[in-house]
């Protein structure tokens, strides 16, 4: 199979499968009696991250972790400068100021914790542990926050769930939408990281650079799915707060779960330069999302200008 074959085709299996495993998952949840604000600060909001979890975990258990890495960072460089900046173009995106005080302090503290576990060099399992632990006491800690509030973070939140298409009646068929979906988005991983690591041999370029802008844009689709979606219908909110839970699973959950699988070492590349485009990148867009609390389309446009200087940046390393 051909590196174009490859790689597209598995950017189209993970975005079908994601799709898929979110809506099956979704479903089984309502079946099970799991109330709106449960389904959307866990499945939603973690669900749109399912390509890049398992991703970064077949990167890790090949011995890739340039695409491992890279995906990660990359992803949350895409996802608020990128999909923020398409969003905002469209339509101005309206930013809860409980969500950026909660959310948004939290994309703060994983993002300065991810440029410590990075210049450590290496993560090791106690790290994931570590990682993991921190995610599962966060995603507590909002639900009974969201719980006894009732304010509009939680509205939010369970308008998020409530967006998610209803899956098929009966239990077989929405069991075997969820079996689908995880496993094309298995599959699709596989693909593209196939696809990733021959394409920087070939090219001869580190995977680093694969991983922190192919690999790293296609797994983000589903976030800009999302993104678009709620621009379109008015509902810009829920892609802000997508976009703050994606990022803190991708620290949290994605790096964890791929140092508990393999431990691996961090490429120079990242640590030197792509990890502070991350930190500043994170800077900008809280304070663009805190001040008159809203994403405008001026600040959309450059969000966008940012990405395609990043792009152009990875481009001339390449090229180096």
């Amino acid at each position: 199979m051909t590196i174009a074959l490859l790689l597209v085709g598995g950017l189209v299996l993970l975005v079908v499968g994601g799709e898929t495993l979110v809506r099956g998952a979704v479903g089984l949840a309502r079946r099970m009696g799991v109330s709106p604000l449960v389904i959307g600060l866990t499945i939603v909001g973690f669900g749109t991250s399912a390509p890049e979890l398992v991703t970064v975990v077949q990167a890790a258990m090949v011995d890739a972790a340039g695409v491992a890495v890279g995906n990660v960072v990359g992803s949350n460089i895409a996802n608020m400068l990128l999909i923020m900046g398409f969003g905002a173009l469209l339509v101005p995106i309206a930013c809860d100021p409980a969500a950026i005080r909660r959310d948004g302090s939290m994309v703060a503290v994983v993002t300065v914790l991810c440029v410590g576990i990075v210049l450590m060099g290496s993560v090791g399992r106690s790290e994931g542990v570590g990682l993991i632990a921190l995610l599962l006491a966060y995603t507590l800690f909002a639900y009974f926050s969201e719980k006894k509030q009732a304010g509009r973070e939680g509205a939010r939140i369970t308008a998020e769930a409530d967006s998610v298409a209803q899956a098929p009646d009966g239990l077989l068929k929405t069991l075997a939408i969820l079996v689908f979906g995880i496993v094309a988005t298995v599959i699709g991983a596989g693909f593209l990281v196939d696809g990733a690591v021959t394409l920087a041999r070939v090219a001869g370029v580190s995977e680093a650079i694969i991983g922190l802008t192919i690999v790293a844009v296609g797994t983000s689709l589903p976030e800009l799915v999302v993104a678009l979606a709620g621009a379109l219908r008015g509902g810009a909110d829920v892609a802000f707060g997508n976009i703050l839970g994606s990022s803190i699973f991708n620290v949290l959950g994605i790096l964890g779960v791929a140092a508990l699988v393999s431990p691996f070492t961090i490429p120079e590349q990242i640590g030197g330069i792509d990890i502070w485009i991350m930190l500043g990148v994170t800077v900008v867009f809280l304070v663009f999302a805190a001040t008159g609390r809203r994403i405008s389309r001026s600040e959309g446009g450059l969000l966008l200008a940012g990405y395609a200087i990043y792009l152009g940046l990875q481009g001339y390393l390449a090229l180096g």
